[in-house]
């Protein structure tokens, strides 16, 4: 996923999400110069946060 689209998920602003992503310890991922996050990743994130 895009940032612009994991922030969409997220509800957060791309400034938020790009700010904070490892703080909060998403799992992000460099293909070339652009960042992008899984998914399922994001998923287990929020599912481990809510516990």
């Amino acid at each position: 996923m895009t940032p612009s689209q994991t922030a969409d998920f997220l509800a957060v602003s791309l400034s938020t999400l790009y700010s904070n992503w490892r703080v909060w310890g998403l799992k992000g991922y460099r293909v070339g110069k652009h960042l992008r996050f899984r998914e399922r990743d994001l998923e287990n994130w929020l599912e481990l946060k809510s516990a």
